[in-house]
């Protein structure tokens, strides 16, 4: 991913948290699930990092949306206990995206902070198409 297209998603999802008046940490990592940026607005909820880089190591390395995954992670199915195998580095909850360039998984997107889960996955949003823009 182009450094500069990173750092205008951070600022897209910043502005999206605006708009909702929230304020979120919002991670951006590449397809081996390592940070490329990361940026916490002013007043983001002091546990809102760690939701943001564990949606995007989950979405960046798995190539999946976090929410997508919760029917895979409930008992009985392949990734149950992934949250307790991983050490806490994966979630299944809504606020992650991957990032595909060329139908090629690329990274991911975590954003953390809201107490709706859908502004999270709004913001997340936001980021994504700015990188692809």
């Amino acid at each position: 991913m182009d450094y500069s297209k990173v750092k205008k998603a951070l600022e897209a999802s910043e502005a999206k948290a605006k708009e909702l008046g929230i304020a979120v940490s919002t991670a951006i990592v590449d397809e081996y699930g390592d940070l490329l940026a990361f940026s916490r607005m002013d007043g983001a909820i002091k546990i809102s990092p760690k939701f943001a880089l564990a949606k995007a190591y989950t979405a960046g390395t798995i190539g999946m949306a976090t929410a997508d995954m919760a029917p895979y992670a409930a008992e009985g199915k392949p990734y149950y206990g992934m949250n307790a195998l991983f050490g806490g580095e994966l979630t299944t909850i809504a606020g992650g995206l991957s990032v595909k360039i060329k139908d090629k998984l690329a990274g991911g997107i975590g954003v953390g902070g809201s107490a709706d889960v859908n502004q999270d996955v709004k913001c997340a949003k936001a980021a994504l198409d700015a990188l692809k823009n």
